[in-house]
Parts: structure tokens; C-alpha cells; sequence
């Protein structure tokens, strides 16, 4: 065991040393990083990509801090047209071949990019006046980029403009300027056990692989592909790694893949910077010594490019830049290769044309499938370079490339206009920084020049000065700087600044080839680099050339004196022999978008039309479903009727637009008989007699349904449709046959079934002359128009022909045909005795009753119930007269009650011992004034009615109020109570009339002292009575709204403010606009959810909070933020449409800069289709925009009520989909610099209603056991269910419930009818939906049978401003319909509290009951029945209002007010409900009602004003109370609930 513990230990320090080992050689070499990161340990960021330029000179920006220098130097397109315009053609003066250019181009690639323009772009355009080549107003510039962390914001750190690449000549446009760049280079296969192999990097074969696909990636740099002559360099470079990395793998074949890369890499740089620095370098400063210094690194030389180098200097090898390239042959012959045009067609060519040869993958893919790199390389070679002077070539000058938009620019106007975007001084400022002597004349900058241009009669001279106005300071530096060009070499200036540059580059980079302290290369290596020439390095790559012959000594320079001059350039290459340049084209990015973008817009407005036709066709489907289930029960119905029926037939009777199942019956007698076909109750009976000429007509074709039954004396024809011609062929049999037994002879004809309903005269058609008919009379008697009436001269003469008869005047009064007073008012209207009423008899009457006096309407009461004509009104006359009102409204006393009630009235007025009573006794019986009476008292019949008594006493729509106090008085008042078309302006007042309960007593006219006439003051009182009423509503509104502009404008500003963030450069206001509307709905949508906590709100409105926060306006406050997020989401897409505009219009690189995380191929022009369907922020959007489009549609109110389902869904699915997407959509980040921001606003709403709903499921969930259901006639449900345990609530709160039998997750809220003292909790639920009809039927006993309720889920309560009554010194409860149900609860709760002695504050309490008739809820009837008997403090004051009855000039009205008012002075209670309350009839006008509570209590100064009903009810009573709240008085301080 001990032996194998040391064979282990053993084994694990040999591990261990091997790795240490491994690991020291690797520590002992340090390889150069690709990006230059810590090549100075001092400063490991210098010279890195990205580092600023170094300023060698002064930033000279206008303003110090950004805005360009030499705004006030001549205009740079004039410069160059005007001194470096010139012809091409003279070779270099010292023999420099395009070989040196081109390589001194690789270089210039390789330390130095400042070409992408900044972000966002900033445009310092180029302006062109009258441009012969530019047929433009401007040549678009954008200002390089800078740094915009620490620079360009104040004259302490001006604008420094940004180098792309590293700063040291470490071969990056080789190898790249990242280890990711280098390794997308590299041929990452392995073969030969690991070993890397000579395609590791670019071999020719590859390059041509590469080219052959039309566009390159495979480089070292960006611009590296600019045109095909620097490509070449870079390949050849390229090879030289593979012929390195050959030799290295050869020589060390244990190596690693990555050692020799290594390896090789270090040897081509060296190579590379040996070349650079010791072979062209003196070639171009035209010195022996490039440099002045020392060759000794130090860590305090700065490597960064200069800014007069990167401006200007560097630019000087663009005078040599010649029109054109040759290639030449590398067959040991010397030719030189035409090569055929890519642009004309096929044509041949000497040369390839460098203006042709930008950025073109066409034209690259043609030359180098016909043309090689050697090939290349040779013809650059043997060509000489331009002659170096002031004169730069066309291709550069008027045909340099640009952008897809603007194709052609000019490159020395654009050098220019660079230089003074980077902040240069002019030429003398920039000399004397470097301390050379200043030029103190034009002619002093190069003498020699312009006297040989003078010569040549040149104006070069003369030009410079005019055009800069003989004002040095004026001068560029690149301009005088090439003008100081001498003897094929630079000026001084140039000169300086180039030394001084690669002096630096070399002593500042610790990974210099010489620099023998990082042990990278030993002594022998770098003496042979230093002894490798450029020519070494060409044969190197290209092993089929002849040393000999191929290629010069110096292939950078064409010496006259050498022997291997083997290939000359046939000519000094000029434009005029070339092809001709490709003019300026511009491109409209757009136009790919013309369709697009229109028609994506046009979607969106497409779907909202869709998304509305949907919705109504679902609820059309809806409706069309419940009629058919209506017409399916009415079909059942129907056909049990007729299982059960013989001498009948089911047929519809056609009304008109309408239609209606009916039961024919034949008999008995010579009669026809309708009735309905799901009741009993008899429409119509027609009577036919052997003198009345009856008429069949029966329709023809294959499609004949219908048929006319017409009766001589009949007001209307009977139209009946059958369902098929076999149904109305069998009662057309039975018809026949029922005519010929009873022997009567009918008339028979035949009209088309498409024509038959022209003829037909149809009961609606009789209704609609009944209208006019009772119209006119009406209005004939009172000489009053109603509004709409549209009876002229004309119409009213057609009318005295129309006749009536009983069964249409008891329709008319909506009574039963055989009532007694139907009876007896037709009695007395039939003057004649025919049977009918004319128009004349009718008016008669109708004249009487609006027009007659007391004495005259009271003669024909009494006429129509003296039925024996005795000239006496018995009592049992006088109980059928009662009778007869009780039956105007279906109302049933009862027999008993009524003996007692007449019994109590004869015996008060003394006429208990009269059989009979006369016209004088009816009027004193019926409370009528005597206008003539004079003394104390009033006698008659020897009753004396006593001083102090007040009788009230309203006879035939006139009511006189008369004490004995004031004799011979009676003040005539209208009977218009509270009805709104008799209504005038007059001032009620209540007092007591009874000792148990109240009523009105008199209503006087009076003017208001305090009424405001002017426009302004009544304006500022309403301002003033808005403020006092919902001060709290307004602050709160107020509040947020200044939230949301607040936001709004923060968003806004903040954009606005920073506009070097992505898109406001493009975008102006409008980008800020769209991230500023962005916030907005933002934040509304987050608080949105606040509105909706509704436990949180129930809770809340019990604490102090409810003083400051209206709670119960949580659901309008929900839509008003919905509206407002609608309002900001529909500017948010119109400017960002806008902005979508601006965006597809720029260019792909300005897109580059703007949108850096995003992703797109580079020869990918994006459209507006890529930015809105291929983009998360635009598809999100899209999502978005169609999801509240959705949602607010199928919120409407059409939607709420008929498809309820669909509304709810869509808003959950919508909600949950908009906080998704929302989030979604902003982390698309479009915008550089600003972050998702949704989740601020979202993540307090959205944990506050989580945890609302939290509790809302925890108790929503349990079930709640039905102990009683009740279906009242009036489509109500009552359902009755066990109170939860520990269920607390206030009267008029609501909750919401799901039956279990339905869905139980569909939930409605309904309000509770129960009080909070009783033991169970009640609802009653008008079925007038889907759910709630079904909800009907689930709880119908014939359905359930034995079987138990289904139970209930439960959610609530929640409060609302209806549980405040209380608060209230006097409140009015206004209740229509449905909507009374709140109403029940405070009713009940009222009594309670009153006879606990709770808290409560109300003195009165006014409920006001809006209703069709008394039947409608007879459930409530009940409820108020009861709370009148335990109201023993009198607090109620019950007022009904029966609406069924017309309300204007309506015989019936009058006839009810007759009844109700005498019976209410007689029993004390109402003759039509059994209730003390007031009963009127039409519908109540609030602000007289109101105004009178005013006068009634003149102490209270805020009334509470309660209302739950439809829209248009509650919309009245809003109206009321803002009307008086006009003026000075009380307030009215309006809650209401809308169903």
C-alpha cells in the first residue's frame, strides 16, 4: 500500500511539473493583442478602437465646443474646382509607382478610420451653386463620429473625433482588430493531426472563391474592399501569412495550430512594419531616415493618430492617385491586358477605371474571374503613379463613390469639409504649432509652382487669392499643404506631420518587430526582416514569377537606372483613354415602401370597420337566436294549443312592420274571433251580417302565403300569413266552409302575392289616422300644436270622415271594451246613436273637458253614471262610477273596501241618509269651490264645512286651493304636477295634509329674486355650485391629469434634450412626441388597474380617504383614463407613422448607426414592412394596436348589452395581452439609450390588483345556497340566498354573482334589494339579457321541479355613492325601472335605523318611482307597503309616476287625475297602488321638483340627489341639478348609477 502511495505521488509531480513547465513557456512570450489593448501598460486603452484622435493642434471649433471651424473660408467645391482641378496624364516626378500608392492605401486602412459618419447623422452638407457635374443643390456630408461620453460638451473638452481601428501598424487590416474578427478569418479546420495548413488564411484559390460569390467578408478591416487595387495588397499580405505559417509548421511540426498561427502572425507583422517604416516610408518623405528619432520604445510616446495626419497630411498620396490601373501579364511576355467593361457592355478597356471600381461586386466578380492578383500586382508595378502637385484626378475629385441616395461625391471638397468638421485651424496657425516660419503671402507657400504655372499662362496663383479674398487666414491646411508640394515629395508641413506620426508609432508600441525586450523575435530574425523587401514578399506569394524578369528591384518605384526594367508602362495613363465614369444616380428608399406603408394604415382602419361589423353581426346572431327561441316556445305553445283546440287555426296576423301569432276561431254565431296564440285574451271579433259585403282576397303565383279578409263596417282588414300555400289553402277551405253554413256570400279575388300588401289595409295603418284623428281633436280644442303633430288644413278635412268605434276608443284609453266607463263615455260621445264616433262628436267632448266650466264637467260626470236617466246618482251608481276609475289602471280594491270607503265619504259630507245624490251634492261630494260663496262658511244641504279646514280639490285637470280664512278667494293652480310637457315655471311647497304622510297642497307662482340674466354670472355661479358639488371629483381629475402631462412633458423633454440619442436626428419633435405619448399611455394603462380593485376601493371609501377621493366614481374615472390612453395610443402611432416615413427614407448605413442592435444583411435595404412586421417593437405594436382596437369596440355599450360574453372575454384576453406585449414592445429598444420603462409604471397597480383579485378568489369561490326564488310577471327573477358568514354591507352596495348552472366564471353585478339588518340577502333581477333570461328559466319552478336551486357564486359587496344617503340632512331617491332595486335596501334600512334610533342624519327623505304602470314592480309595491306602515317619524315622502300613459292633451290623464286625487283626499291613500304615496301620471319634471324642495326646507343648503335608472332618466335628473345649481340657493349634489 506504502509503495503505491509513492507511485501515485510520483505520477502527480511529474503532472505537475510538465504543466508548470508548459505554463512558464507560455509566460515567457507575450503576443500582441489584436486590438491593442495593454500594448502600453501605462495607458492600456491607447490606441485601441474607438480612442479618440489625438489633437496635435488646437481645436478651432466657431463656438470652441462642436459647431466647425472655417465657417468663413471659401466654399470647398469651389476649391476644388478652382486649384486641384486639373488634366491627368504626367507621371511622378520621381517614378512612384501605383504599387506605392496602393500600399501606402493598405496603411493608411490599417492605423486610421474615421470614414462612419456619427450617430445620430449630422449633416454640415456641401453646398453646390450652379454645379456643372452636380446637378444638386448640396453634396451630402455627415460630421464624423466623436466621442460622446467626455468630449463636445464645453470648451474644455471640445468634439474628438473617433478611430475605428487600433492606432498601431499591427497589421489589423490583415488579421482584423478583434480575436472574434481573426478568428472568422481563420480556417478553424484541422488536418494532418491538429497541424494548421496553408489554407488556415486566404489563399489565392480561396480569394477567388470568395469574389466569385459577389460580395467579401473574409478581410482584415471594413474598407479593406474599397476598390479591388487595395484588396490586392491585402491579399497579398494574406498569402504571405499562409507561405509563413508553411514554413513555420514545417520547421516545428510539433507545434499547436494556434503556436503557429502565432508564430506566423508575428513574423508578417514584422515583416509588414519593417516594409512600412524602412522601405516606403523614405520612399514617400523622399529622405533616407524616415524619422528623426531614436529607435527606443517609451510608454509616454502617443501612439494616437494625429488630427492634422488623419485631416489633411495623410491625403497628400491622392495626388498620385492615377485615373486607372493596368494589369499585366505574368507569362514572361510583357503585355499588358485589355479587359472588358462590366458597365459598356462588353467593351474592352486598357485599364481598369477606378472611379468604375468602387464598392462594385459586379465589376470585382468580372475582374477577378479575368483578371488575377498577380496580374495586378504587376500592372501596379510597371505603372507610374500622377505627377505630385495640386491636380487631382476626375475619378476622385468629380466621380468618388458615396451613398445609394447620392452615388457620386466630390472626395477632396469632402476632405475639406471634413477637416473643418474636425475642428482645424487654417494653414499659418497650424505651421506655427509646429514651429515652421508662417507664410506671410500666397506666393510664399510655393514659388516655384505658381511661376511654372504662370508660365504655362496658369492663373493658379490668382484664382487662390481671389477666391480666398488674398486673406491667408482663409486657407485650408490641406490646401496649402499640397500647394506646398516640392520635387515629387511633401512640403514641409507634410512632411513634418507624416514624420512625426510613424516616428511615434513606432517608439509607442511595445510590440514593435525591434523591440528585443518582449522576446517576440531574437536578433537573427529581425536582422533577416529587416533585410526582407516588399519584392521578397510578392515572390513569396507568388512562386510562379520570374525573378528576372517580372518585377523591378523596388517595386514601389520605376528607376530609369536599373537593369531589370524587363516591362515599362506602354502610356501615362489619362481619363480619355479609359471608359467613361458612371454619372451621379440617386436613390429613393422609399419607393420600396410606396405600398407598404399606405396600405399598412389602411389595414388598421380596415379592422376597426371589420372589428364593428363583427361585433353588430354577433349582435344581430344574438338577437336573431332569442327571437328564434322566443318563436321555438312560441311554435310549442302553439302546437299544444292546437292538440288541444278543434275549430281553430294558427295563422300571423300581419300588423303592418309587424307581425303576431294569432288564433283564428270561427263562431260562435256569424262571428270570426282572434285572439293571441299563447293567450286567451280576445283581440278582435269580427261580426258578419248578410247585409255587410264581405271580400276574399287570396294571393297567386307557386309562392302564395297570403290572404285578406275584408268586412264591410270594419276599420281595418284582417292580413294573415300562412306558412306555405298548403296552410293557407286548409283555411281558405275552412273559411268557405264557415261562410256557406252560416248562408253568407263572399266576394273572391286574386292579386299577386308581391303586390297583395298594396291594397291591404292594415291595423297599423288604422293606428296611424286613430293618431291623427286624436291629435287633431285635441289640438282643435285647446287651439295648441304639439310638437311633431304635421296636421294641416288638408289632413284635418280628411279627418271628419274618420269614425270610431268602442273597441278602438277602449284601446285608445288602453281599457277593456265592456268597462263602464269605456261604456258609458261612449254612450254620451255617440250623439247620434250609430254606433260610431265622428270627429265631430268626439270633439264636442273633448271641447267640454279642456274647455268647459266646473259647473258644465261635472254636469256630464254626472250624466254618464245616471245610468237609469233618474236625474239622481244613487249609490250604487256612485260605487260603478268608482269602480270604473279603479279600472282605468287594472286596479282592485276590493268590493268591501270600496263599501267602506264610500260609505265614510257620504257620512263626512252628510249624505249618509240620501238614496240618491244631485248635481249639487256630487260637486260638494267630489270637494269642487264654490266661486261665489261670501261669509265665513260654505253651506249646502245643511252641512256646514268649518273655517280651519283646508280643502284641496282638483276637478277635471283644475285644482283650487280655498280656505274660509280668506273669503271669496280661490287661487286656480294647473294640475300639471311635475309633468313636463304642461309644465311652467312656478315654485311648489308641501305641507301635511294628513297626519300620515305628506303631499302637495299648493303650487304658487312666483319669480326668483336671486335668477341671473347675464351669460357671465350665470356661468361663474355654475362654476361655483360644479366646484362646491365635485370638488373632490375635480381635484382628483385635476391631479391626474398633471400626473399624466407631467409625464408626458418629462418624456418629451427628455428626448428632446438628447438628441444625439438614435432617431430624434431623424425624427425631430415627433420622435419625442411619439416616446412622450408612449409614457402617457403607459401610465394610464397601469393605473388602469387601480380602477379596477374594487375590494381595495369598498375598503378605502369607508376611511377618512372617502373625504378627499370620490371612490364611487372609479368606474367613470375608468373610462375617462381609457379614453385618454385611447387619445395618447392614437398620437403614439401617428407620430410614430410619421416617424416610420423618415426612418424607411434613410439609408441602410445611417440605420447601421441608428438601430445598432439590430441585425440585417448588409446588401438588405430595410422597408417599412421589415421595421413593423420583422421587428419585436413594430410586430408588438402591431399586436397591440389591434388588441385595444378589439377591446374598445367590444366595450361599447351595443356590446355590453347584447353580448355580454364577448365583452367580458375580450377585455380579460385584451388585458392580459396588452401588459404582455406592452413589455414586449419595449424591450425592443428601437431607441439607443433608453431603457424599458413600463415596468415603473406597471408594478405598483399591477401588485395592488393582484392582490385585490387574490381576495376576490379566495372568497368568490364558496358557494351560497338559494332558499327562495320568485318569478314576478314583470320579468323580474327574485332570488333569495343565505347571507355568508361574516358578510358585512351597506344599503345600496352591490355585488356580483356567477350561477353555478350557467358558468361560474361569468359574473354580473347586481345591486342588493335586502337591508344589512336582515338575515338573508336578496336580489331581483330583470331578465333582460342572455344571461339574465337564462337565469330565469334555470330558476323556473316548472323547470326545477323537485330538484334543489342551483347555488350561486359570490363576489362583494362594493360600495358606491348610493350607501351615502344618510349623509344627507334631506335626500331624494330617484328610481326607474330596474333600477329601484338600491332603493329597496335603503328603504328598508331607512325604517330600521329610524326605529333603532341608528345613526342617521336625513330629516326627510323623498323617493321618487318611475315606472310604466304600477304592476310593473309590484314586488317593490310591497316593500314600500310596509316601510309606510313602520314609518312612524314620517320621514318618507313617496312619490309614483306612472309613464305608460301619453303625456300630452291625453283624455285618459285627465280621467286618472280625477280618480287618483279624489280617492287620495277621501281614504288617504292612492286609488290605483293602495300606498299613501302620491300617484302622477307622466313623466316628472326634476327641476320643478327640486325647486320646490328648495322652498320646502330653506334651511338645508346641500341636498343629496340619488338616482338609478336608464341613461336618459339619470341624464334628467343630472341636468336638473346642474340647471338650479346655476343660481344661488342650495346645492344639489348628484350620485347615480346607470343600467
Amino acid at each position: 500500500f506504502a509503495k503505491g502511495k509513492q507511485i501515485g505521488a510520483l505520477i502527480m509531480f511529474s503532472v505537475i511539473s510538465r504543466f508548470c513547465l508548459f505554463t512558464a513557456q507560455l509566460i515567457s512570450k507575450e503576443y500582441p493583442p489584436f486590438n491593442g489593448w495593454y500594448n502600453n501598460r501605462a495607458n492600456p486603452a491607447l490606441g485601441v478602437p474607438d480612442s479618440s484622435i489625438t489633437r496635435r493642434l488646437p481645436a478651432h471649433y466657431s463656438d470652441g465646443v462642436f459647431l466647425p471651424s472655417g465657417l468663413e473660408r471659401p466654399n470647398v467645391r469651389s476649391i476644388s474646382n478652382t486649384i486641384m482641378a486639373g488634366p491627368s496624364g504626367l507621371p511622378s516626378q520621381n517614378n512612384k509607382t501605383a504599387l506605392f500608392l496602393y500600399f501606402g492605401e493598405h496603411v493608411m486602412q490599417d492605423i486610421l478610420d474615421t470614414t462612419r459618419p456619427g450617430c445620430p447623422p449630422e449633416y454640415f452638407n456641401v453646398q453646390l451653386n450652379n454645379d456643372a457635374t452636380f446637378d444638386v443643390s448640396e453634396m451630402p456630408y455627415e460630421r464624423s463620429r466623436y466621442q460622446t461620453s467626455n468630449s463636445g460638451y464645453s470648451p474644455n473638452h471640445p468634439r474628438e473625433q473617433v478611430n475605428e481601428v487600433t492606432s498601431y501598424l499591427d497589421g489589423s487590416q490583415i488579421y482584423g482588430h478583434t480575436k472574434a474578427w481573426s478568428d472568422n478569418l481563420r480556417l478553424l479546420k484541422k488536418t494532418c493531426a491538429g497541424r494548421t495548413t496553408t489554407s488556415n488564411l486566404f489563399s489565392s484559390q480561396v480569394f477567388r472563391t470568395l469574389v466569385s460569390k459577389v460580395y467579401y467578408s473574409g478581410l482584415g478591416a471594413r474598407n479593406g474592399n474599397e476598390n479591388p487595387f487595395v484588396l490586392t495588397i491585402g491579399v497579398t499580405w494574406f498569402r504571405h501569412h499562409n507561405w509563413l505559417a508553411h514554413v513555420i509548421r514545417d520547421l516545428h511540426p510539433d507545434w499547436t495550430d494556434d503556436d503557429v498561427f502565432n508564430e506566423a502572425r508575428i513574423e508578417n507583422i514584422a515583416t509588414y512594419q519593417s516594409i512600412v517604416l524602412y522601405e516606403w516610408l523614405p520612399i514617400l518623405l523622399g529622405t533616407c531616415t524616415p524619422t528623426n528619432s531614436t529607435k527606443c520604445y517609451s510608454s509616454s510616446a502617443s501612439v494616437g493618430i494625429s488630427d492634422i495626419f488623419e485631416g489633411t497630411a495623410r491625403h497628400y498620396l491622392h495626388t498620385l492617385t492615377p485615373p486607372g490601373v493596368f494589369a499585366r501579364g505574368t507569362t514572361g511576355s510583357c503585355t499588358f491586358r485589355n479587359i472588358t467593361s462590366a458597365l459598356n457592355g462588353g467593351s474592352t478597356t486598357p485599364a481598369l477605371r477606378l472611379c468604375n471600381s468602387f464598392w462594385d461586386p459586379a465589376v470585382s466578380k468580372l475582374t477577378f474571374k479575368l483578371i488575377s492578383v498577380e496580374e495586378l500586382t504587376m500592372g501596379m508595378a510597371s505603372q507610374i503613379a500622377e505627377l505630385e502637385d495640386n491636380i487631382i484626378t476626375e475619378d476622385l475629385r468629380n466621380h468618388f463613390y458615396g451613398t445609394r441616395e447620392f452615388s457620386r461625391r466630390d472626395f477632396v471638397a469632402i476632405l475639406l469639409q471634413k477637416g473643418r468638421d474636425h475642428g482645424l485651424p487654417d494653414y499659418n496657425v497650424a505651421r506655427e504649432d509646429f514651429g515652421l516660419n508662417l507664410k506671410s503671402t500666397f506666393n510664399d507657400i510655393n514659388n516655384a509652382l505658381f511661376q511654372s504655372n504662370m508660365q504655362d499662362n496658369g492663373t493658379l496663383l490668382r484664382d487662390l487669392e481671389a477666391l480666398h479674398t488674398g486673406d491667408l487666414s482663409k486657407l485650408d491646411i490641406l490646401t496649402g499643404g499640397i500647394l506646398e508640394t516640392t520635387g515629387g515629395n511633401p512640403g514641409e508641413l507634410f512632411r513634418y506631420v507624416i514624420a512625426d506620426q510613424f516616428d511615434r508609432l513606432r517608439n509607442g508600441d511595445r510590440f514593435w518587430f525591434e523591440n528585443t525586450k518582449t522576446n517576440l523575435l531574437n536578433a537573427s530574425k529581425i536582422s533577416e526582416i529587416l533585410n526582407t523587401k516588399f519584392r521578397d514578399v510578392i515572390f513569396r506569394v507568388n512562386p510562379t514569377l520570374n525573378k528576372s524578369l517580372d518585377l523591378q528591384d523596388n517595386p514601389f518605384m520605376w528607376n530609369t537606372n536599373g537593369y531589370k526594367l524587363f516591362c515599362p508602362q506602354p502610356y501615362q495613363l489619362n481619363e480619355n483613354v479609359l471608359e467613361e465614369c458612371t454619372p451621379l444616380q440617386r436613390y429613393d428608399y422609399f419607393k420600396s415602401s410606396e405600398v407598404s406603408f399606405p396600405v399598412s394604415f389602411a389595414f388598421f382602419g380596415v379592422f376597426v370597420l371589420v372589428t364593428i361589423l363583427f361585433m353588430h353581426w354577433l349582435g344581430h346572431r344574438r338577437t336573431k337566436s332569442a327571437q328564434n327561441e322566443k318563436r321555438k316556445i312560441t311554435t310549442n305553445k302553439r302546437q299544444a294549443t292546437l292538440v288541444a283546440s278543434g275549430n281553430m287555426t294558427i295563422a300571423t296576423e300581419v300588423l303592418g312592420e309587424n307581425v303576431r301569432q294569432i288564433q283564428i276561431i270561427f263562431g260562435p254565431e256569424n262571428t270570426i274571433q282572434t285572439k293571441l296564440a299563447t293567450r286567451k285574451k280576445t283581440l278582435r271579433t269580427i261580426e258578419l251580417k248578410r247585409e255587410r259585403k264581405i271580400e276574399i282576397i287570396n294571393s297567386n303565383g307557386t309562392d302564395r302565403r297570403t290572404m285578406i279578409v275584408r268586412v264591410e263596417g270594419e276599420t281595418y282588414d284582417l292580413v294573415l300569413s300562412f306558412g306555405d300555400m298548403s296552410e293557407l289553402d286548409h283555411f281558405y277551405n275552412e273559411l268557405n266552409t264557415f261562410l256557406k253554413s252560416s248562408r253568407l256570400h263572399s266576394e273572391h279575388h286574386l292579386i299577386p302575392e308581391k303586390h297583395i300588401m298594396e291594397d291591404a289595409r292594415t291595423k297599423e295603418k288604422r293606428d296611424e289616422d286613430l293618431q291623427q284623428f286624436f291629435r287633431a281633436a285635441l289640438s282643435q280644442a285647446a287651439n295648441i300644436r304639439t310638437d311633431g303633430d304635421g296636421i294641416n288644413r288638408h289632413s284635418v278635412k280628411e279627418l271628419v270622415n274618420v269614425t270610431i268605434n268602442k273597441s278602438e276608443l277602449a284601446e285608445y284609453l288602453k281599457l277593456k271594451e265592456d268597462s263602464v266607463f269605456v261604456e258609458r263615455m261612449f254612450t254620451v260621445a255617440d250623439a247620434n246613436e250609430d254606433g260610431v264616433v265622428s270627429f265631430r262628436e268626439f270633439l264636442d267632448i273633448i271641447v267640454l273637458f279642456t274647455k268647459g266650466t266646473p259647473q258644465e264637467k261635472a254636469k256630464m260626470m254626472f250624466s254618464m253614471y245616471d245610468l237609469d236617466k233618474s236625474g239622481g246618482l244613487s249609490v250604487s251608481e256612485f260605487k260603478t262610477m268608482l269602480k270604473s276609475m279603479i279600472e282605468i289602471v287594472e286596479s282592485s280594491p276590493g268590493s268591501d273596501q270600496l263599501d267602506v270607503d264610500v260609505e265614510r265619504m257620504m257620512q263626512e259630507n252628510g249624505f249618509s241618509n240620501k238614496d240618491s245624490l244631485t248635481l249639487d251634492d256630487f260637486q260638494i261630494l267630489l270637494g269642487q269651490c264654490s266661486s261665489g260663496g261670501n261669509g265665513s262658511a260654505m253651506h249646502s244641504g245643511g252641512l256646514k264645512i268649518q273655517q280651519r279646514v283646508r280643502l284641496t280639490c282638483i276637478i277635471y285637470n283644475i285644482r283650487y286651493s280655498c280656505s274660509s280664512q280668506y273669503i271669496g278667494k280661490c287661487i286656480v293652480l294647473t294640475t300639471d304636477t311635475f309633468i313636463m310637457s304642461m309644465n311652467k315655471p312656478v315654485i311648489s311647497m308641501f305641507v301635511p295634509s294628513t297626519p300620515m304622510a305628506r303631499r302637495m297642497t299648493r303650487r304658487v307662482k312666483t319669480l326668483r329674486d336671486d335668477y341671473k340674466t347675464k351669460p357671465h354670472e350665470k356661468f361663474l355661479l355654475a362654476l361655483v355650485k360644479l366646484n362646491q358639488h365635485y370638488a373632490n371629483h375635480i381635484f382628483c381629475l385635476a391631479l391626474y391629469c398633471t400626473i399624466t402631462a407631467g409625464v408626458f412633458a418629462n418624456a418629451f423633454f427628455v428626448v428632446y434634450s438628447k438628441n444625439s440619442s438614435g432617431l430624434f436626428g431623424i425624427g425631430g419633435s415627433l420622435m419625442a412626441i411619439a416616446r412622450a405619448s408612449a409614457a402617457a399611455l403607459m401610465f394610464n394603462f397601469s393605473t388602469l388597474l387601480l380602477t379596477m380593485c374594487r375590494n381595495i376601493i369598498t375598503f378605502l371609501r369607508e376611511t377618512f380617504l372617502h373625504r378627499y377621493i370620490p371612490f364611487d366614481s372609479a368606474v367613470t374615472m375608468h373610462r375617462i383614463i381609457a379614453w385618454m390612453a385611447i387619445t395618447f395610443t392614437a398620437l403614439h402611432i401617428v407620430a410614430h407613422g410619421i416617424n416610420f416615413y423618415s426612418i424607411v427614407t434613410q439609408s441602410p448605413d445611417d440605420m447601421a448607426c441608428l438601430f445598432r442592435d439590430m441585425w440585417y444583411p448588409s446588401d438588405y435595404v430595410p422597408t417599412f414592412v421589415f421595421w413593423l412586421f420583422q421587428t419585436i417593437t413594430g410586430i408588438t405594436g402591431v399586436i397591440l394596436t389591434l388588441a385595444l382596437i378589439i377591446m374598445y369596440v367590444f366595450a361599447s355599450n351595443y356590446s355590453r348589452r347584447l353580448i355580454f360574453t364577448w365583452f367580458r372575454w375580450t377585455h380579460k384576453v385584451g388585458y392580459m395581452s396588452l401588459y404582455f406585449f406592452t413589455v414586449l414592445h419595449g424591450s425592443g429598444m428601437l431607441i439607443i439609450g433608453f431603457s424599458p420603462q413600463f415596468y415603473y409604471y406597471f408594478l405598483v397597480p399591477a401588485i395592488l390588483f393582484a392582490l385585490d383579485k387574490v381576495y376576490t378568489y379566495s372568497r368568490k369561490k364558496a358557494y351560497i345556497s338559494v332558499v327562495r326564488a320568485e318569478l314576478y310577471p314583470s320579468e323580474v327573477t327574485h332570488l333569495e340566498f343565505k347571507r355568508p358568514k361574516n358578510f358585512d354591507y351597506k344599503a345600496g352596495q352591490w355585488v356580483r354573482i356567477a350561477c353555478l348552472a350557467q358558468s361560474p366564471t361569468e359574473y354580473h353585478p347586481f345591486t342588493l334589494s335586502s337591508a344589512p339588518h336582515e338575515d338573508t340577502l336578496m336580489l331581483h333581477i330583470r331578465a333582460v339579457g342572455p344571461w339574465t333570461r337564462n337565469l330565469r328559466k334555470i330558476y323556473d319552478p316548472n323547470v326545477l321541479r323537485d330538484s334543489p336551486y342551483p347555488k350561486l357564486y359570490l363576489d362583494g359587496p362594493f360600495g358606491e355613492g348610493h350607501q351615502d344617503w344618510y349623509k344627507y340632512e334631506v335626500s331624494v331617491l330617484v328610481g326607474g325601472g330596474i333600477g329601484v332595486t338600491p332603493f329597496a335596501s335603503i328603504l328598508k334600512d331607512l325604517i330600521n335605523r329610524s326605529q333603532t334610533g341608528g345613526g342617521i342624519t336625513c330629516k326627510a327623505v323623498y323617493f321618487i318611482w318611475v315606472t310604466r304602470d304600477q304592476k310593473q314592480y309590484e314586488w317593490l309595491t310591497d316593500i314600500i307597503q310596509d316601510v309606510e306602515s313602520k314609518d312612524a317619524k314620517q320621514i318618507l315622502n313617496t312619490h309614483i309616476f306612472i309613464t305608460q300613459f301619453p303625456q300630452k292633451f291625453d283624455l285618459r290623464t285627465t280621467m286618472l287625475y280625477i280618480c287618483e286625487e279624489n280617492f287620495q283626499k277621501i281614504s288617504g291613500k292612492s286609488l290605483f297602488t293602495g300606498l299613501r304615496a302620491v300617484t302622477h301620471f307622466g313623466r316628472p319634471d326634476f327641476t320643478d321638483f327640486f325647486a320646490t324642495l328648495g322652498e320646502e326646507h330653506p334651511s338645508v343648503e346641500n341636498f343629496g340627489v340619488f338616482s338609478c335608472g336608464p341613461a336618459p332618466m339619470t341624464k334628467g335628473v343630472e341636468n336638473a341639478c346642474s340647471s338650479l345649481n346655476k343660481y344661488t340657493g342650495p346645492t344639489y349634489s348628484h350620485h347615480f348609477e346607470n343600467f
